[in-house]
Parts: structure tokens; C-alpha cells; sequence
């Protein structure tokens, strides 16, 4: 009988690590040839099925050529997590995001899913934009403007403001970007600099976007690990 208990703790044992081994797992999001578990959203596209869609893989990079606008949206659903990224603009400067806790497809300007936007446009990457959901920071009106002026849909003040300038690396050059989702929190760093810290987030889990809005980007790195604390 000894044998058999001890047996059953060893057992025991070896599951509870594995468990935990495989909770940390870290995960690439992209294949470096091709979309596999990604969607597109394009909504010219559904008017045009002759449009080319903007999202494509060039070079084993993960390319936005920035229009026709839309997002390319993971296929799962994910929640407290690590998301590594390491994108650069092609050519000019101009705008893109990535999406975290993404669900309703077009509740914005019949174009954006529903998310937390951390936004990637030059000299402004790090900031939040709320798309029909929101999320808290400390010194709220400094950053997001007068209060009777917040909200989450057309019209409002959606934007809050990053922690720093100065953070982005020079055009051409790579940026990286992590982004740490749990629970109701959401913290962002750019190049190693924290550029913003959300709490009390209205969503905790969904799929993760990026946007094709207006300028080429390319990524070498969409990198997803599971955690059960925030970085500090």
C-alpha cells in the first residue's frame, strides 16, 4: 500500500508541473508563411471581392499594407497573457494598433471590433483608444479630457493619453512592444519604457487584432505567453 501512495504522490507531482510548465508556455502567433489562425475583417471587401486583402506575409515578416482599412483577428479567444510585439513602419509614418479582448466584429464606425485598443501610430504609440469598452487610469481627466466628454462610442473622448514621448525608435528601426493582460488590467511598455497601465477594464478576455489603418507595417514577432501576475 506504501507503494502505491507514494506512487500516486510522485504522479501527483509530475501533473502539477506540467500543468504549471505548460500554463507559462510561450506561443508564436505567427508562422513566419502563413495566416493560420488568423481571420481577416475588410469591409470594402465585402462590397469588392476583388480587393486584395491588406494583411499578407512577405519575407517570413507579417505584413499591414495599411489599406483597404480593417483587422486581421486571431481565430481564439485569449486571456491573462503576455503579448510580445516587434513592428516597424515600411515606409512613411502613420497609424496601426493592436487590439486586445476583441469581440463584436464592426461596433465602431462599422469598421473597429469591439477591444482595447493600445495604439502603434508614430508619436503616439502606447496610448489607450476605448472602442465600445473601456478602461481606467490614474489621473483620468489629465489624460482622457473633461469627464462629461468620456464614452466608448462615436463622438466621445475614447483616447487616453500614453505615459511618455520620446519612447519610439527612429523610422526604419524595429519597436518593441509587450503587452500584459489579467484579469481587469492592461500594461504596455515600448522599447522597455512603461507608457501606460490600465485597471477596471469592462472586458477581460477576447481575441487580439492588428489593424491595417492607413500606413504599411510590418512584424517580425507576435509572441503570446499565459501569466498568473503582472510585470512590475
Amino acid at each position: 500500500m506504501k507503494h502505491y501512495i507514494i506512487i500516486a504522490l510522485a504522479l501527483g507531482l509530475f501533473c502539477c508541473k506540467s500543468a504549471n510548465s505548460s500554463h507559462s508556455k510561450a506561443q508564436s502567433l505567427f508562422n513566419g508563411k502563413d495566416l493560420s489562425g488568423w481571420h481577416t475583417d475588410v469591409p470594402d471587401m465585402d462590397k469588392n471581392p476583388q480587393l486584395k486583402s491588406p494583411f499578407l506575409v512577405r519575407n517570413g515578416l507579417l505584413v499591414s499594407l495599411g489599406t483597404p482599412g480593417g483587422h486581421l483577428i486571431t481565430d481564439a479567444i485569449h486571456q491573462n497573457y503576455r503579448l510580445e510585439i516587434e513592428y516597424r513602419f515600411a515606409g512613411k509614418p502613420g497609424n496601426c494598433g493592436a487590439l486586445v479582448h476583441a469581440s463584436t466584429p464592426r461596433a465602431l464606425y462599422s469598421m473597429f471590433p469591439k477591444s482595447i485598443e493600445v495604439q502603434m501610430m508614430h508619436q503616439n504609440a502606447g496610448d489607450f483608444w476605448c472602442i465600445v469598452e473601456d478602461i481606467s487610469v490614474p489621473e483620468m481627466e489629465k489624460r482622457r479630457g473633461p469627464k462629461e466628454k468620456w464614452g466608448i462610442t462615436e463622438g466621445k473622448e475614447r483616447r487616453i493619453v500614453n505615459l511618455t514621448d520620446g519612447s519610439e525608435k527612429p523610422l526604419g528601426e524595429w519597436n518593441s512592444m509587450t503587452i500584459e493582460c489579467l484579469n481587469a488590467e492592461v500594461k504596455v511598455w515600448l522599447n522597455g519604457d512603461l507608457v501606460n497601465h490600465g485597471f477596471n477594464s469592462t472586458t477581460t478576455k477576447g481575441q487580439i487584432a492588428l489593424q491595417a489603418e492607413g500606413a504599411e507595417v510590418e512584424f517580425r514577432k507576435v509572441m503570446l505567453t499565459p501569466i498568473r501576475k503582472i510585470s512590475k
